[in-house]
C-alpha cells in the first residue's frame, strides 16, 4: 500500500507541475487559451489526490481534513473552468490570472 501511496503523490506531483507549466508558457502570449497540458495536469492532479486521501484513510494515516477539503474545492473549481474552456480557441484574460491565481493559492494551502 504504501507504494500506491507514493506512485499516487508523483502523479499528483506530476499533475501540478504539467497544469502550472502550462499557465507559465502562455504568460507572455497576448491570447490565452487552454492547452492540453492543462487539461491533463488539472484531471491528473485533482484525480490522484481523490485516490491518495483514500489510500491515506485505508492506511489509518492522521492528515488535516481541513486542509484537504480546502484543496478539493480549489481543485474542483479549477478542473470546472478549465474542462469548460478546453474548446474555446482563447481565453479572456482575467480567466487566465484566475485559473493562475487559483493554482498558486492550491499549492500554497497544500505547503502552508
Amino acid at each position: 500500500m504504501k507504494v500506491v501511496q507514493v506512485v499516487l503523490l508523483v502523479l499528483h506531483l506530476l499533475g501540478v507541475l504539467a497544469l502550472l507549466i502550462g499557465l507559465l508558457v502562455q504568460v507572455r502570449h497576448p491570447e490565452k487559451r487552454v492547452t492540453g497540458p492543462m487539461r491533463d495536469g488539472i484531471g491528473t492532479n485533482f484525480l490522484a489526490g481523490l485516490l491518495l486521501v483514500g489510500v491515506l484513510e485505508a492506511r489509518d494515516q492522521d492528515f488535516d481534513h481541513v486542509t484537504v477539503a480546502v484543496m478539493f474545492a480549489i481543485g474542483l473549481l479549477i478542473l470546472v473552468l478549465v474542462m469548460a474552456n478546453v474548446r474555446k480557441p482563447s481565453i479572456p484574460a482575467w480567466l487566465y490570472w484566475l485559473i493562475l491565481v487559483l493554482t498558486v493559492v492550491n499549492i500554497g494551502v497544500a505547503y502552508g
